[in-house]
């Protein structure tokens, strides 16, 4: 695997380095060793998979707060999906900015997400599937999550999202209050 850092300190997109032969390739998606080489959390709690049937669906933006804050590592197996990250880590030096990219099953670059991150993600083909790999169980009076399109973000999407689910709909904008606590 090869690690590419972002813009964003603590997320890193990952390349497979897939090896082939006449039947195929092989590559590996996760490597304890290789993740903890980088310094990045290896612990596995839960693997998550979402399935979107309509283009310009959007999910997000969703976290959890400490202690349940967790990492995510980000995949796309099916269609495409452009994944955006938000860093809500006060003391960074990339507080409250985002960086974007696209996952795509043709492409197969993976995002580790770290934790006081945000993260969403809106689909660019129908029938998309992500699948994501998570170090800490869901907890449900952890989680929070922020308005897609909040101003003082400022987030670029790629297409107006057109489905969304009531839930991420309600999210309120930036607030240390609700955010960071």
């Amino acid at each position: 695997m090869k690690f590419v850092e972002t813009p964003i300190g603590g997320a890193y997109l990952i390349h497979l380095e897939p090896r082939a032969d006449d039947r195929g390739w092989f590559a590996r998606f996760f490597c304890q060793q290789e993740f903890e080489a980088h310094g990045l959390c290896a612990r596995v709690a839960q693997i998550n998979n979402s399935a979107n049937k309509y283009k310009h669906t959007l999910r997000g933006l969703h976290y959890q707060l400490a202690p349940k804050a967790e990492n995510k590592i980000v995949r796309c197996i099916r269609g495409a999906f452009w994944d955006v990250v938000v860093d809500l880590r006060p003391g960074s030096p990339t507080f409250l900015q985002h960086f974007g990219t696209e996952l795509s099953a043709e492409n197969r670059v993976t995002l580790y997400v770290p934790e006081g991150c945000a993260t969403g993600l809106l689909t660019l083909e129908e029938n998309t599937e992500s699948f994501y790999l998570t170090t800490q169980f869901y907890s449900p009076q952890h989680e929070r999550g922020l308005r897609y399109n909040d101003p003082k973000l400022n987030i670029q999407w790629p297409f107006k999202p057109a489905v969304i689910s009531e839930k991420d709909l309600k999210h309120p904008d930036f607030d240390p209050a609700i955010h960071l606590k």
